[in-house]
């Protein structure tokens, strides 16, 4: 018996000087050792699972594994400074251990107000700046130290993210936290669709007027009694209850001035009525046509190869591929008849 204990102790004692000696539990260990330290700027081609590195000695292929030590750096945008500390890996490729980069400190004060967005990251970003592209058009986002990036494994150009944002004092929005992916809050921006708050600011002003017909897209051209405006319409604007800009609508926008010296949209208000009307959502048919001059908030005139269609506004879902409605753009429209026997729209598609 006492033998046997013996020998029991030896074979264990035998068993763990063997796991601590045996030469490829030296490799393993050796495989995360860093080997070099290497700087440089991203390259364009960049994925979260392999970083393009180009350096003064040349371009690099490094790959990015479940243990790299992101803590340092997860923005890996092209131009993007970067210090990677490096590993020879068992496939013949060098790993990246640790990625770290420097991030500029901003302080600028951020509204309280937030709204989601969801789109991919264009290449043409640069520094802190996200050119960021959406449905509909491009944003431009800034990021500071205080952008959470926790929900996110790295950040690099064409991959899809969902993105916080406020509006800060400096006019920008500014990314509040980014996340892989898309999650349901980003809805807001389907264009109609309930968000949790508005783009006004304490820093913005409320200017009054009617819509002049020379009115783009992108360009709001706003007579008021002080003469006329120039406003932008981009990505950041909320339209929601103000879309239809047509001809002489009289409005309420909400403007700050950009980097650009234009004052941009913050909000546009326009006047509509309510509906008690019930709609028959499991018949719907779809038309294309465009946007009518008579168009208001209330009815949308659709000049279609048939003729004039007239469709209320009031239980829209949906807008996809436009900010807003100015005469002459073309639309598909889904719509189905309502209880007060109007046709009212459903889902707006910009074509």
């Amino acid at each position: 018996m006492k033998k046997d204990r013996i020998l029991k102790l030896c074979t264990t004692a035998c068993l763990v000087l063997g796991i601590v000696m045996n030469p490829a539990g030296q490799l393993e260990a050796k495989a995360a050792e860093v080997i070099a330290t290497v700087q440089g700027t991203v390259s364009t081609g960049t994925t979260s699972d392999l970083l393009k590195l180009s350096t003064k000695e040349g371009n690099m292929e490094i790959k990015i594994d479940s243990g790299t030590d992101a803590s340092g750096c997860k923005i890996l945008l092209p131009d993007k400074k970067v210090s990677v500390s490096v590993s020879h890996g068992s496939d013949g490729y060098l790993h990246a251990v640790k990625i770290s980069g420097d991030m500029q400190i901003t302080s600028v004060k951020l509204d309280s107000s937030t709204s989601s967005v969801t789109g991919k990251i264009s290449e043409k970003t640069k520094d802190d700046l996200l050119y960021f592209n959406t449905a509909q058009g491009e944003m431009e986002i800034k990021m500071d130290t205080n952008t959470n990036l926790s929900g996110c494994s790295f950040l690099v150009a064409d991959k899809t993210y969902t993105i916080v944002c406020a509006r800060g004092s400096d006019g920008y929005m500014h990314a509040v936290s980014i996340t892989d992916g898309v999650t349901a809050s980003a809805a807001v921006a389907s264009g109609l669709t309930p968000a949790p708050a508005s783009y006004v600011t304490a820093a913005t002003t409320a200017v009054s007027g009617t819509v002049n017909d020379k009115t783009k897209e992108n360009m709001l051209y706003l007579t008021t009694k002080d003469g006329e405006m120039q406003i932008v319409i981009d990505a950041n604007t909320d339209s929601r209850s103000g879309m239809v800009l047509t001809p002489e609508r009289k409005i309420t926008v909400y403007v700050y001035r950009g980097s650009d010296a234009y004052m941009h949209a913050a909000n546009i208000e326009g006047s509509k009525d309510s509906s008690a009307a019930d709609i028959n959502t499991t018949s719907k048919s779809t038309v294309t046509g465009t946007v009518g001059d008579k168009s208001t908030e209330n009815i949308l005139y659709l000049d279609t190869p048939q003729g004039q269609m007239e469709l209320k506004l009031d239980t829209v879902r949906n807008v996809t591929n436009c900010k807003v409605l100015v005469s002459g753009k073309k639309l598909s429209v889904t719509c189905t008849r309502g209880s007060d026997a109007y046709m009212h729209a459903i889902d707006i598609t910009g074509v």
